[in-house]
C-alpha cells in the first residue's frame, strides 16, 4: 500500500510541506492529501494591505498545487484520532494517514479581552481583512478614528498601512510596549519617526479593559472612541490537538522533539505556529521566516523515513525583523540566530525593495520547490539548496 502524508492547513508551511513531501518523494510510492478549509491561499504577509484597501493576487491552492501531485481537500478538519490514525473532514469524512503533518496556524487571540469577538476586526483570514477594509472606506468621506490595538509587527505594519492610505482618519495605536521594542536602538527610532511621520499617534504602557462597538475601554476607566478597531494582539492555536491527547505546552501548541516530531504521536510532524520547537536559544516564536524551514525540514524528514534512514535534527536561526510602514518606507533589523539584534539596519526605499522581495519570497519559493524542488531557506544566512532526491 502506498504511503499516506497527511497534511492539515495550506498556510505558508502546510504549502510547503505538502509540495515538498511530494518533490522530495518522487517516484517512491507516496500519496500526499492537503487538506484546507477554504481553496483560496492567503497571504498572510500582505493582510495588512488588503485591510487598507488594497487587494493582492487572487492564489487559488488547487491551481497552486498541479503538477505537484498533491491531492487537494476541501473542507475543515473537526478532529483528530491519533490511536486510528485518522483526521474527520467537516464532521464525516474520514480520511487515514501513515503520517500527519500538523501545520494549522495560529489565529489573533479574541478571547482574553471582552468585546474583542463581537465588536474588533482581526487580520486572520482576507475576508476580514476585506470586511475591515469596507469600513475603512465608509469613513474616507467624513473622516473617523481606527484604533489598533498592540504594538508587535503586525499591528505596526496596519497602522502605517492604514494611515497612509486613509489620511483623513485618525489612527491611534494602543500597546503594553514601545513599538519595536524587539529591535536596536536605531531601527526602533526609525520606526517611531515613521509612525509619526504618518499621523499614527503611539499610547504606551495601556491595558485594554473592555472593546465596545464604539469605544476601547482602559484598564483604569479611561474610554478612547474607536470608529473601528484592530485587534492584533495576542495568538492562539487551534484546540485540536489537545483535544486529540498529544502532548501540548502551556499555549495549545504541539510539543516536538529534535526532529519536530511529537514526543507522545512520532507518527505526526508539528510545524509553524503549531509546533513548540526547541534551540539552544530558547523556543522560537511564531513569523513565517521561521515557519517555512520547519516545513522544509519535516519533507526532508519523511523523505529520510520512506528511504529507510532516520530524521535528522532541525536547526533554525533568524536573519531579520522586517517592518513595512506604508507602501513607500520600511525598517529592517537585522538579527544574531536568536533574533537579537545586529547593528545593522536598512532603512527608506532600499528597505521597501527588501521587504517585499520577503513577502513575495514564498510563493515564489514554493513554485521553485513544485518544479526543480529549489526553495529559499531563511536560516543559517538565508541560502538556497535543493532537496535530496
Amino acid at each position: 500500500m502506498s504511503e499516506r502524508i497527511l497534511v492539515i492547513g495550506a498556510g505558508y508551511t502546510g504549502m510547503q510541506a505538502a509540495i515538498g513531501t511530494a518533490r522530495a518523494t518522487r517516484g517512491r510510492d507516496v500519496e500526499v492529501t492537503l487538506v484546507n478549509p477554504v481553496a483560496r491561499f492567503t497571504e498572510r504577509l500582505r493582510l495588512h494591505q488588503t485591510a487598507s484597501g488594497q487587494e493582492p493576487a487572487d492564489l487559488r491552492i488547487p491551481e497552486m498545487l498541479d503538477g505537484s501531485g498533491v491531492r487537494f481537500v476541501l473542507g475543515r478538519v473537526t478532529g483528530i484520532d491519533p490511536d486510528a490514525r485518522e483526521v474527520r473532514v467537516d464532521g464525516t469524512r474520514v480520511l487515514g494517514y501513515d503520517k500527519l503533518v500538523y501545520a494549522l496556524g495560529g489565529i489573533t487571540d479574541t478571547g482574553t479581552v471582552p468585546g474583542v469577538a463581537e465588536h474588533a476586526y482581526t487580520l486572520d483570514t482576507a475576508a476580514e481583512a476585506r470586511r475591515l477594509a469596507a469600513r475603512l472606506a465608509e469613513l474616507d468621506a467624513t473622516g473617523g478614528t481606527v484604533v489598533v490595538v498592540g504594538g508587535g509587527l503586525t499591528g505596526v505594519e496596519a497602522a502605517a498601512e492604514i494611515a497612509e492610505r486613509h489620511p483623513e482618519s485618525r489612527v491611534v495605536l494602543l500597546s503594553r510596549n514601545v513599538p519595536g521594542s524587539m529591535m536596536g536602538e536605531k531601527a526602533r527610532a526609525y520606526l517611531l519617526a515613521a509612525l509619526a511621520r504618518l499621523g499614527v499617534e503611539v499610547r504606551t504602557g495601556v491595558s485594554i479593559g473592555k472593546v465596545l462597538p464604539d469605544t476601547v475601554e482602559l484598564e483604569g476607566g479611561e474610554s478612547v472612541f474607536a470608529d473601528a478597531c484592530l485587534w492584533t494582539a495576542g495568538v492562539r492555536v487551534s484546540p485540536l490537538a489537545e483535544n486529540a491527547g498529544f502532548t501540548v505546552d502551556d499555549r495549545g501548541r504541539i510539543v516536538v522533539d529534535a526532529t519536530l516530531r511529537s514526543v507522545s504521536h512520532p507518527d505526526v510532524y508539528a510545524i509553524g505556529d503549531a509546533a513548540a520547537v526547541r534551540q539552544t536559544y530558547g523556543v522560537i516564536h511564531g513569523t513565517c521566516q521561521s515557519g517555512i524551514p520547519t516545513a522544509q525540514h519535516a519533507a526532508d524528514s519523511i523523505a529520510r523515513q520512506v528511504r529507510g534512514k532516520e530524521p535528522e535534527p532541525f536547526r533554525f536561526g533568524y536573519i531579520h525583523q522586517p517592518v513595512s510602514l506604508g507602501r513607500n518606507d520600511a525598517v529592517i533589523q537585522f538579527t544574531r540566530p536568536d533574533d537579537t539584534p545586529r547593528g545593522f539596519v536598512l532603512t527608506g526605499r532600499p528597505a521597501v525593495a527588501y521587504k517585499e522581495f520577503v513577502s513575495s519570497s514564498p510563493w515564489k519559493g514554493l513554485r521553485l520547490n513544485k518544479k526543480y524542488g529549489v526553495r529559499a531557506v531563511w536560516s543559517h544566512g538565508g541560502k538556497i539548496t535543493r532537496n535530496a532526491e
